[in-house]
Order: C-alpha cells, then sequence, then structure tokens
C-alpha cells in the first residue's frame, strides 16, 4: 500500500503530460494571452508560420516584444512578406529549449537547426542558431556574426514540447533578410478542371464573385473542397433551382478561410467556418472529422469524404471530394422514413376454427407474467440481456484493474 501510495503522484503527473501533449498547443492563443507580444503574434499568423508551429510536437519559439518588432520593421522598411517569414522562422528552433537546459549547455553552446533551415530555404548552414551560455547566467542566441540576441525571459514552457522565451532584439541574418520573389500566382479553376473538378471550376467562373473571392483569399490561407464530376453533375438541377445569392453561398461553403494541410485535416475535427459564412446572421459552418486516414466533411444534409489532394502547399490547399455540400441554409435535411403501417387483420378470420379443428378448443393461454406484468418469455430474455452485459462490464472491470495493478507493480 505504501508503494502505490508513493507511485500515484507519478502515475497523475504522467497521465496529466500525456492529456496535454494530446491536445496540441496553439501558439496564437498561448500569445494573445501577452499582448506586449501582439505584433510578433500578429506576423506569425500572416506569414502562416503559426499553423507550422501548432503542428510540431517539439518547438521552442524566440519572442521578441512589441518595441523590437517596431525596430526591426523600421530597420527594413522594403522586407516582403516572404523575407519575413524566413527570418521570423529563424526565431522558430526545432528543438525544445526550456530555461533550465538552456543554463545547462554541454560545452556552455549548442547549434541547433531553424524552421528556416528545415523547410529548405536557408543556403547551406544559414538556418542554424548558435546559442552559448556565458558567466553571471547570460545566454546569447546568434544567427550570424554580426550581433546576438540576449535571454531575457521564459515565457511558457510545456516540457519538451513547447517553449517560448523571449529575447531583446530579433536576430540578424543576410541570408534570411535576402529578397524573395513572389511566388506565380496559381489559376485556381484551370486546376480543377484538370483535375476531375471541370463542372464545379466552371460553376465558380460563370457565378458572379465566386472565382475572385476564392482568388483574394489564397494569400492569406485557403483550403478548397471541390465536388468530382460524377458527384457534381447530378447535383445540377438543384443548383439551377437556387437563387443567384444561393448559388454564389453554396460555391462559397466549399472552402475555409484558413490553410489546412492533409496532416491538420487528419488530426484535427471541430466545426470551422467557411467563405460563405457571415457572423450571426449566415452561419453556414460544416464539421470537419476524421477517422484515421480518412477525413469527412459533414452538413446537417450530407457527408462527403475526402479523396485526393490537388493542391498542399501553404497557404493553398485544395482537395476533391465524393459529394457537394449541401448547408443547411439552402436545404431540408432528408426526413427519415415513416415506418409501414401495420397490416390489418381479419378479427373473424383470425377467429374462425380452421378445417378439422374443434370449435371448443380454445387459444393457449398467455405466458405467465411476471412481476411486472410482463410475460414470462419476455422477462427471461431481459433477464438473460442483463445478466450478459453484466458480465462483459464486469470482465471489463477486472481488466482494468488487472492494467492497474500491473502499472503500480512496476
Amino acid at each position: 500500500m505504501r508503494q502505490q501510495q508513493l507511485l500515484l503522484p507519478h502515475l497523475l503527473s504522467l497521465l496529466l503530460l500525456f492529456v496535454t501533449l494530446s491536445r496540441g498547443h496553439n501558439i496564437t492563443s498561448i500569445l494573445a494571452q501577452h499582448p506586449e507580444f501582439s505584433t510578433f503574434n500578429h506576423y506569425l499568423t500572416v506569414t502562416h508560420l503559426a499553423a507550422e508551429i501548432n503542428r510540431r510536437l517539439t518547438i521552442t519559439v524566440l519572442a521578441v516584444d512589441n518595441p523590437a518588432m517596431a525596430a526591426l520593421l523600421t530597420a527594413h522598411p522594403s522586407l516582403s512578406i516572404y523575407s519575413l517569414k524566413h527570418l521570423l522562422s529563424l526565431h522558430v528552433l526545432v528543438d525544445y529549449f526550456g530555461a533550465k537546459k538552456l543554463h545547462q549547455l554541454t560545452g556552455g553552446s549548442a547549434l541547433t537547426s531553424t524552421l528556416f533551415q528545415a523547410a529548405g530555404a536557408a543556403p547551406g548552414t544559414a538556418g542554424f542558431v548558435n546559442i552559448s551560455d556565458h558567466r553571471a547566467g547570460h545566454v546569447l542566441f546568434s544567427a550570424s556574426a554580426l550581433a546576438a540576441s540576449a535571454f531575457v525571459k521564459s515565457v511558457e514552457e510545456i516540457p519538451y514540447n513547447l517553449s517560448i522565451i523571449q529575447i531583446n532584439s530579433a536576430l540578424s541574418s543576410p541570408a534570411a533578410e535576402a529578397p524573395v520573389t513572389a511566388p506565380a500566382q496559381i489559376n485556381l479553376t484551370a486546376v480543377m478542371a484538370k483535375k476531375g473538378c471541370a463542372t464545379f471550376a466552371g460553376l465558380l467562373v460563370a457565378t458572379a464573385d465566386a472565382e475572385q473571392t476564392f482568388a483574394s483569399n489564397i494569400d492569406g490561407g485557403l483550403t478548397a473542397f471541390c465536388p468530382l464530376d460524377e458527384a457534381m453533375k447530378p447535383f445540377l438541377p438543384k443548383f439551377k433551382n437556387l437563387t443567384a445569392d444561393g448559388k454564389l453561398s453554396l460555391l462559397l461553403y466549399h472552402a475555409i478561410p484558413v490553410y489546412y494541410s492533409v496532416e491538420m485535416l487528419k488530426t484535427g475535427n471541430g466545426v470551422v467556418n467557411t467563405l460563405a459564412t457571415d457572423g450571426m446572421a449566415r452561419n453556414y459552418n460544416l464539421t470537419v472529422q476524421n477517422d484515421g486516414n480518412q477525413v469527412t466533411l459533414r452538413t446537417r444534409v450530407t457527408v462527403a469524404t475526402i479523396m485526393g489532394t490537388l493542391i498542399d502547399e501553404d497557404p493553398l490547399a485544395v482537395y476533391t471530394i465524393d459529394k457537394v455540400l449541401e448547408p443547411m441554409e439552402l436545404f431540408k435535411p432528408a426526413e427519415p422514413p415513416a415506418p409501414a403501417p401495420a397490416p390489418e387483420t381479419d378479427k373473424r378470420a383470425a377467429t374462425a376454427p380452421k378445417a378439422g379443428q374443434s370449435t371448443s378448443a380454445k387459444a393457449s393461454p398467455p405466458a405467465p407474467a411476471g412481476p411486472e406484468g410482463q410475460p414470462g418469455d419476455q422477462k427471461a430474455a431481459d433477464e438473460s440481456a442483463a445478466m450478459r452485459s453484466g458480465v462483459y462490464w464486469s470482465m471489463a472491470a477486472a481488466a482494468a484493474a488487472a492494467a492497474a495493478a500491473i502499472v503500480v507493480v512496476v
């Protein structure tokens, strides 16, 4: 008993750690609790680095406060959003460094990779950051020989998963600050048409404001779901019966104004807004659910399955689906079929004696009633089912107790 009492706190700690890790982390939500990092947090979102940080299991973010971000943007007024992404990705280390670990570096220093290096955007080894622990507890971070930034404090730590550390100034790197050519614009409807979604792509082009709305949301992050032609063509009669506003809403309902990679969709469940969502007046939400490698999109009317990937490159993802997403705001859920009426029997035919049967023959008496007034056969069946259920849960409880005993003994 004494050994069990000693082990119980450790088991609870492990359980708490497991729950924390299973929930993952959200860098945007964490930094939102610290308004002094609002500018840094804003640009993590704009550059889509936040999503990359959230889907990694082990990460350290070197955050800079608002004055330090203002100094960075003032020093580089012509820095494009793509170059800024490279520079900020240099502030994301792909390893865990809590405050304690920073002061216990082997040999007093460590060279660690960053997202800038891991993404393949850094030339050579320009995507590495050197960490050095100096006397009097001073820890410095440097990405080049030009300058170093000093450790200020630990902002948030989820041991071995996420560490957010404040440094006094942004890291400097000529390689990260170099001009970046903007990626070529993608013709979304052309890609859809070539990959089995020609009908849906044609409707986007033909419907006023639809294609433009899709295109204008790409830079900020967009995930689109295009129904395959074999799913779209049978739906066309319904589409033609919609009003102009209804047609636009249905098409916009097939896109989410956030970039979701395949991995993010496979690991996330929940309700999401669409391009058709407009506050409380126009709900137009859908639910993303996953079961292993299968991802489904659920409305109150239909359930569609993601069948393939056309594009998956931040900030744009396009997936094919096997059904048209029908929002409840435009279509009523299918009502379950009414049960068939029980056939009426002719009482005279039921009571008439059969040929050769004595008219004095009586019907078999009903089964003896149980204490609750139910027939004995039904009561016996219920008792049998209850017994099977009790045995099942007894076995489950015994198995759980045995597993717990094994853990405690170990």
